[in-house]
């Protein structure tokens, strides 16, 4: 399965604002945003100010949500071709099934800090959809679908301290429920645009595939 390996702080200085792919290091001081908030590489310091419009900003907004949601380009590109035949806002449509990935929820619940983190539960069979063992990412969760560990993974400390640690991060979403105790989250609705507080302009993402 092909994923990106390299540094990850690099894509967030690289897109000039948090992407929180590094988990609960994004919400301290050690974050690299922070620390260095200008673009990687040699000449980052003297590098110029970014467009305000056209195909660069365009671009950078598709590369901005496909980092967020740890998605490559050919499967980005996939997710846009169903959104765009589906009803409704096309943009909006996108968001709401990267948001319906399994590792996006896991990650969502509190079960993970981070995507990354979420994925590598989700691809090593710790994670079950209403009772039974799903490795699939991409997987897409419904309306009262069931999300839990395994027994195995109940008492990971890893996993206790994340779940533990949720309100920081932002709090479990309104489209889910999380039962902290049993460690078990639930979809109780269809996720909405108002419940992704990231800052992403979706219709820059069709202006793009529009051209």
């Amino acid at each position: 399965m092909a994923r990106y390996r390299d540094a990850k702080c690099r894509l967030c200085r690289r897109e000039g604002t948090k992407l929180f792919l590094k988990g609960d290091r994004c919400f301290r001081d050690t974050c690299a945003v922070e620390k260095r908030n200008f673009p990687p590489g040699q000449h980052g310091h003297s590098r110029r100010p970014p467009r305000t419009a056209g195909y660069g900003v365009q671009l950078r907004e598709k590369q901005k949500v496909k980092r967020i949601y740890r998605v490559l380009e050919k499967q980005f590109a996939n997710y846009f071709a169903k959104a765009d035949k589906m009803k409704g806002v096309t943009g909006e449509n996108l968001l709401m099934m990267l948001e319906r990935r399994l590792d996006n929820v896991v990650h969502r619940l509190g079960m993970a800090p981070s995507r990354d983190q979420a994925r590598q539960l989700v691809t090593h069979g710790h994670i079950q959809v209403n009772g039974k063992k799903v490795d699939i990412v991409s997987a897409p969760v419904s309306v009262g679908d069931t999300i839990s560990l395994v027994e195995r993974m109940r008492k990971n400390q890893q996993v206790l301290d994340s779940v533990a640690t949720i309100s920081g991060r932002g709090g479990v979403p309104a489209w889910l429920t999380l039962d902290a105790d049993a460690l078990k989250g639930t979809v109780v609705a269809l996720p909405k645009r108002e419940d992704i507080q990231m800052p992403i302009d979706e219709q820059l993402i069709v202006e793009l595939y529009s051209k």
